[in-house]
């Protein structure tokens, strides 16, 4: 089977992250990917999981944690979605550091290779064609499709940890057939609201999922109190050992860097090249994970996480991307995201004009996002990716007063921004992780 056709195979499959007319309820069953995966051996249950749910920072504190265990010698699974521009962006193993060498952060290190997708999917097709045909459940999805997958390349590379991403929610993500030694909890608030539910509280019960079995080990993030009495009395039902930031992990920022009160050792002068006030708050739940990892005789030293810290890439969110003139790329997908996101533009960057590039999947916060980041914006070339979610640009443009230009794809966005900017100006690309790495790959 060549790349192309496994490709095209996996585009086959129905995938919920691009179509949003479906049931989440009665269309997410755990119990399908739980078949399939018996089928194959259930590799879920030969991996060490660090598992993360959340609705901002998801991504970005799984990095954190995998470049922490990578510096303290470990070889360690990631798996995260969605991608911005290959599907192999999601399953990657990081491999212990080899001197200071590091790679930039346009790199996805570690993704599984074309070959290896290639020859598992290959391997795999006859026997997911025969479960969709015989399933009581109901065809398998793309995502489901893609976890078994990077379940089984994850236990034949023998990985000593995975840490894994939910994709939307947590008590029915595919991911969450697996059992953790650690989970994590990143800030909370309004997203997938129409899937979730309309309250903080539903929305925390569906993510709060992942804690599954008693005496799991639970680190939160600071949470507003609806979102919090939730996971607390999640906890309680599983006798499940709750650790917070801002409460025993606590973290601040001094002129020599970050510094981190952990559960174990306290951290002082730490660098991170992710931008921005919320990744502070990312690391320190981070460290809080790794630390956790110390219940089960794993103490990761202090070393390993500053270097682990120092080192951590996660393309895409408040990257940057190129100077003079200044390219930031951040998929904003949420009302708390765009927040987020102005604070980092405000707070790190000086620039002459701002130029916002904006496209939104039709089923976000539209009114939120548009009404957030319009203050900052000088010009405006509203877009849209090259997905069915994607929202008709005239649909965003009444939330703009300042300079406003429609345009057709995010290659036409990107050709318009370069020729609007000058070399002390910011470009900022935002709004779907879908416009992101459309953006990033045009003219690569």
């Amino acid at each position: 089977m060549t790349y192309p056709e496994a490709i095209s195979y996996l585009n086959s499959f129905t995938d919920y992250e691009k179509h949003t007319q479906y049931s989440y309820k009665k269309d997410l069953k755990l119990a399908r990917i739980r078949g399939f995966l018996a089928i194959i051996g259930n590799p879920q249950k030969f991996l060490r999981i660090i598992h993360i749910a959340g609705t901002k920072g998801k991504g970005s504190t799984c990095a954190l944690v995998a470049y922490i265990l990578k510096a303290a010698g470990f070889s360690v699974g990631l798996y995260t979605s969605p991608h911005l521009n290959d599907f192999r962006e999601r399953i990657r193993i990081l491999l212990p550091f080899v001197g200071n060498r590091r790679r930039m952060a346009k790199d996805f290190e570690g993704m599984i290779s074309k070959k290896e997708l290639s020859a598992l999917v290959k391997e795999l097709k006859p026997l997911i064609n025969k479960y969709n045909r015989y399933s009581k459940y109901g065809q398998l999805s793309f995502f489901e499709v893609y976890t078994a997958l990077a379940f089984l390349y994850f236990k034949r590379q023998q990985i000593d940890f995975a840490v894994l991403e939910t994709g939307m929610g947590g008590r029915l993500d595919a991911t969450n057939v697996a059992k953790s030694l650690v989970c994590g909890i990143t800030p909370l608030s309004f997203e997938h609201t129409q899937k979730l539910g309309n309250t903080l509280a539903k929305i925390a019960a569906e993510k709060a999922g992942i804690i599954k079995h008693n005496g799991a080990i639970v680190i939160s993030a600071w949470q507003a109190k609806e979102a919090r009495e939730i996971i607390h009395n999640r906890c309680k039902k599983f006798q499940a050992r709750l650790y917070e930031v801002g409460r025993q992990i606590k973290y601040s920022q001094s002129k020599r860097g970050l510094v981190i009160k952990g559960l174990k050792n306290d951290y002082k002068n730490l660098h991170l090249d992710l931008l921005g006030a919320h990744q502070a708050a990312n690391a320190a739940l981070a460290v809080g994970l790794v630390e956790a990892l110390s219940f089960y005789g794993f103490n990761i030293q202090a070393s390993a996480i500053r270097q682990g810290l120092d080192n951590a890439v996660w393309p895409g969110r408040c990257e940057l991307a190129q100077r003079n003139p200044l390219i930031i790329l951040d998929g904003a997908q949420n009302l708390a995201s765009a927040r987020v996101l102005r604070s980092a533009v405000e707070d790190n960057f000086q620039y002459r004009k701002l130029i916002l590039v904006l496209g939104i999947s039709d089923d976000k916060d539209i009114a939120g996002i548009c009404k957030t980041l319009s203050p900052l914006a000088d010009e405006v070339i509203l877009t849209r990716a090259a997905t069915s979610r994607a929202a008709d640009p005239a649909k965003l443009a009444g939330y703009f007063k300042r300079k406003l230009l429609l345009t057709r794809s995010v290659k036409e966005a990107k050709l318009l921004a370069r020729s609007l900017a000058g070399k002390k100006d910011l470009i900022l690309v935002t709004g779907s992780l879908f416009v992101v790495g459309e953006f990033r790959d045009v003219g690569r």
